[in-house]
């Protein structure tokens, strides 16, 4: 359990996540704010608090892995890790531009703390399945976690990925589903219906918990807890609200590609608690 210190020190990682992805996105008049401020939350207590990484051991065999399969939300990323010192904060400053060190989807080569280039969605189980497996026969003990979008489960090499980890019994295997409802050209529900979503994973021999993604305490005593369940992988299914914190970006199908400028960045940063 957090204390308060804690807790409060994790709230402001996520909201200094957000400034910094709208601040990003706005420089670079790209996409997918709202797919990087729905997992603002999941990334400040992973980084914060549960994974066994830092700057300094961004090379020990023995790190904890992050596998971001969502690659296209890459500006929370990126913020969470400049906020932990992986890399200089300047490097946000010149985000997917020309020549900038941080591309537009995650990208592992010269940035310290990116396990694994991602963006061509339903990747990222598959590779962190076999992370976890290479884990397992070399006796080298870390953990894999992996954020998943809702959309990407429509990828059938997901549900491959999700057969493989049980069969192998990955229980040092951490699913994390941003289940924001929300695709890219439309709400989940009407695109491919994930729904009876924890069910399924159940089906497939994974040990699955919802959570309320924005709530710190639910999700910090999720993934702290995940490892315990010995011989069978780990799914937290995030309950999630796309463009969260930005009160006229939130739930909306248009703020998956659409960049905030204008008044409308202003607002944006107003609503965060910072001027423009």
């Amino acid at each position: 359990m957090l204390n308060k210190a804690e807790r409060q020190h994790l709230e402001t990682l996520a909201l200094n996540i957000r400034k910094h992805v709208v601040n990003m996105t706005h420089r670079a008049k790209s996409s997918h704010v709202g797919s990087s401020l729905s997992m603002a939350e999941l990334l400040a207590v992973l980084y914060g608090h549960v994974l066994r990484i830092a700057p300094h051991t961004v090379d020990a065999p023995d790190r904890d892995r992050l596998v971001l399969s969502k690659g296209h939300a890459c500006a929370g990323l990126y913020a969470v890790l400049a906020e932990c010192k992986f890399f200089p904060m300047d490097w946000l400053s010149s985000f997917y531009t020309d020549g900038a060190k941080l591309p537009g989807h995650a990208t592992a080569q010269g940035i310290p703390g990116i396990e694994v280039s991602s963006g061509s969605l339903g990747h990222g189980l598959p590779i962190a399945a076999g992370m976890a497996l290479a884990s397992k026969n070399s006796e080298t003990p870390y953990r894999v976690f992996c954020i998943l979008s809702d959309g990407e489960c429509d990828e059938g090499s997901i549900w491959e990925a999700a057969l493989f980890a049980p069969h192998y019994q990955l229980d040092n295997l951490v699913v994390i589903i941003d289940y924001n409802k929300i695709q890219s050209l439309g709400r989940v529900e009407e695109v491919l219906d994930l729904e009876p979503f924890a069910d399924k994973w159940r089906a497939f021999g994974w040990k699955v918990r919802e959570v309320d993604g924005h709530d710190i305490e639910e999700v910090e005593d999720a993934l702290s807890t995940a490892h315990l369940s010995e011989g069978s992988p780990n799914c937290i299914i995030a309950h999630t609200v796309k463009g969260k914190g930005v009160s006229f970006m939130e739930n909306s199908v248009l703020w998956h590609y659409r960049t905030p400028q204008n008044e409308e960045y202003t607002a944006a940063l107003r609503e965060l608690g910072e001027a423009s």
